[in-house]
C-alpha cells in the first residue's frame, strides 16, 4: 500500500511538472504587457521583442497562426505569399509575407517570429503602416539605429553587418541604413 501511494504521489508531481507553459505569458501578464506597450492606431502594425500588435490587438509569440494571419491581412492588406522551409535549424517553418515588408514566421500554428525588410519588386503597398516602437524603422540611417537604447553591434556575425536592440530583437545594416529587424525564431543560416 505504501509502494502504490509513494507511486501514485510520484506521478502526480510528474503530471504537475508537464503542466509548465515555459515562456508563454499568462492571461495576466500578456494584459500587462499590452497596456504597458501603450495604445497603437488602428491601421498600424507595431513589431515587439515578444510578438506584434496589430491596431488593438496583441500577439504574443505562440499566438495562433490563423488569428495573426486574419489581423495582419485587415491591417496591411490580403497576404502576399506563403512557403516553408524544413530545414531551418529550430525545425520547418512556415513564412507569411504581407504588404509593408513584414513576414511573420510560424512553427506548428503559431506564432514564432517576424522580420521586416524592404518591399520585394511587385509587392502592393501596405493599408497600413509597419514599425517598431521608437526611432529605429527600417530604412533608417545607421546613427539612429547607432544612438538608439540597447544597440549593440554583433561581433563576428557571418550575415552581414548584424546589430541587436536590447534582448530580443536584432537587425542588419547595409549601405549605412538599417535594411532589416527581426524578432523571435528565425531561419538564418550562419
Amino acid at each position: 500500500m505504501t509502494n502504490r501511494l509513494a507511486l501514485l504521489t510520484l506521478a502526480a508531481a510528474f503530471v504537475l511538472a508537464g503542466c509548465d507553459s515555459g515562456d508563454v505569458p499568462s492571461p495576466s501578464e500578456r494584459q500587462q504587457g499590452a497596456v504597458a506597450g501603450g495604445e497603437v492606431a488602428a491601421n498600424v502594425v507595431e513589431l515587439r521583442g515578444e510578438g506584434l500588435t496589430a491596431g488593438s490587438e496583441a500577439f504574443y509569440f505562440a499566438a495562433g497562426q490563423k488569428e495573426v494571419e486574419t489581423a495582419l491581412a485587415r491591417k496591411l492588406g490580403t497576404q502576399l505569399r506563403s512557403g516553408s522551409n524544413n530545414e531551418c535549424g529550430a525545425g520547418p517553418v512556415t513564412f507569411t509575407d504581407f504588404p509593408g515588408g513584414l513576414t511573420a514566421h510560424f512553427q506548428e500554428g503559431r506564432l514564432v517570429g517576424w522580420n521586416w525588410h524592404l518591399a520585394q519588386d511587385g509587392d502592393t503597398p501596405a493599408s497600413g503602416t509597419v514599425k517598431l516602437a521608437g526611432d529605429v524603422q527600417v530604412g533608417s540611417p545607421r546613427d539612429v539605429a547607432e544612438a538608439a537604447a540597447g544597440y549593440a553591434p554583433v561581433a563576428g556575425s557571418t550575415l552581414g553587418e548584424e546589430f541587436a536592440l536590447g534582448a530580443n530583437i536584432g537587425g542588419f545594416i547595409a549601405a549605412d541604413k538599417v535594411e532589416m529587424l527581426y524578432a523571435g525564431t528565425q531561419c538564418f543560416f550562419r
